[in-house]
């Protein structure tokens, strides 16, 4: 007997599971007033569920901790829906295991359960009572505990997809430090969702008979090549370069071009890779930097700009492109270079340099196109870090004596190279003299 109850509440169970229609929760939220409810379970532990019943001393309010309780539901199928609860309460918890109360306060219970709410009816329905069983963990004054929940509920519609729901549970201890108890609820459930109204499709009209012979959509009637597939764009003829210009009006058909070049690229009349539309110089062959021009000759020296040194004025190429500086002041300025004198062991230029130059600042005022560069020497007497620093100022000290008679220091430039570049033996008094030296070396660009 007792085997053919169990077979048929699983039966009943499965076909609820698996009965399908277009009822399923969609995911919803709730809150909840709940009670929790420790010396009725204690009754029950100690006598039988009739005197439970009959007991006028169980179920009292005044025997119940209220608390809040959050919920989540959905809906697995028709006839079960899942529902996971968070709620809390303060009380005292009653003495289980190592869980005493010794201070006397109360202190939050914090429950978590997830539950399976078999349903026996659908929510179609405006009243569907439902059975509940799961799983659940609970933390009491850092006591940790799980519980098993099983019980009754129903639920009534307010409106499609908004619920009250009542239900209460006997939660029995799974770990220690758990104690028995009954737990109740009544709340507000909606939901977070909307149903998604099912797409009606329309069949589509049979589609008229109409001739089109090459099949491209464009009907015989307005087609312009029906035997040939084409474009509707183009009133049903082809364009294989996708151009837009029909293949009949295109001269290139296999190049993609524009209407005014009649369906061909733009030219490119002295292949120089730019275009005719962008080319200043469409008939010469030249570069993007110039817009299609050659490199410019301003000078017209037959030194283009890009290797002459001086593109304004006319020279050779042997020269840069700039002018060749006359063989007599290439040789004044060399002289003017052998007579500046300085005191010894010093960068002090002496009064008998000054005539030489004074020479040189004539030549320089003569032609502005000059520049100058002074090199100071030394010989390899005494330290070499000493040498370098007086070559440097004996450089420095006759380009600041030009520059005092009126030159740009922009066409001046001073370097010393103290002893490292000699060009006679400095073993010997006649050599030393030569490497004490002060060049002048004159250009134009």
């Amino acid at each position: 007997m007792k085997k053919g109850i169990l077979l048929g509440f699983v039966m009943i169970v499965a076909s609820l599971c698996f009965a399908q229609s277009d009822y399923k929760k969609l995911p919803s939220l709730g809150i909840h007033f709940t009670s929790t409810d420790f010396k009725s379970a204690a009754f029950l532990r100690a006598n039988d569920l009739p005197a439970l019943l009959n007991s006028k001393q169980v179920f009292k309010f005044n025997q119940q901790d209220p608390g809040l309780g959050l919920s989540y539901l959905q809906g697995l199928t028709d006839h079960i829906d899942f529902q996971g609860m968070i709620s809390g309460s303060f009380l005292k918890y009653p003495a289980v295991g190592a869980v005493t109360n010794a201070s006397g306060n109360d202190h939050l219970l914090l429950e978590a359960a997830a539950t399976a709410n078999i349903k026996l009816l659908t929510d179609k329905y405006a009243i569907v009572p439902y059975l509940t069983v799961g799983v659940g963990a609970s933390t009491y004054s850092q006591y940790y505990s799980a519980f098993a929940p099983i019980g009754v509920g129903f639920q009534i519609k307010i409106i499609d997809g908004t619920y009250l729901m009542a239900s209460s549970q006997y939660r029995i201890p799974v770990t220690e430090n758990t104690a028995y108890h009954f737990f109740h609820s009544i709340g507000f459930v909606s939901n977070i969702v909307n149903r998604k109204e099912p797409v009606v499709v329309m069949a589509p009209p049979p589609p008229p008979v109409v001739l089109d012979r090459d099949g491209d959509g464009v009907l015989d009637a307005d087609d312009k090549c029906p035997d040939v597939p084409g474009l509707a764009a183009l009133n049903g003829c082809p364009d294989k370069d996708g151009d837009g210009i029909a293949d009949a009006d295109d001269k290139c058909p296999d190049v993609a071009g524009l209407a005014k070049y009649q369906g061909c690229p733009i030219p490119d009349t002295d292949g120089d890779g730019i275009n005719d539309e962008l080319d200043k110089c469409p008939t010469v062959k030249g570069f993007a930097r110039y817009q299609g021009c050659p490199i410019p000759d301003t000078d017209g020296d037959g030194v283009n700009d890009e290797e002459d040194k001086c593109p304004t004025r006319v020279g050779p190429a042997s020269n840069q492109g700039c002018p060749v500086i006359a063989k007599e002041v290439v040789d004044k300025i060399n002289f003017a270079a052998k007579n500046i004198f300085f005191s010894t062991g010093s960068f002090k230029l002496l009064p008998k340099s000054f005539k030489s130059l004074n020479a040189v600042v004539d030549l320089l005022k003569a032609d502005e196109s000059l520049m100058l560069d002074v090199d100071g020497h030394t010989d390899a007497q005494g330290a070499d870090d000493k040498n370098q620093v007086l070559s440097d100022n004996r450089a420095a000290s006759v380009k600041n004596y030009l520059v005092s008679k009126g030159i740009d220091t922009s066409r001046l430039k001073s370097t010393g190279y103290g002893e490292t570049k000699p060009v006679a033996d400095n073993k010997t008094a006649a050599g030393r003299a030569k490497n004490r030296r002060t060049e002048l070396t004159v250009r134009n660009y």
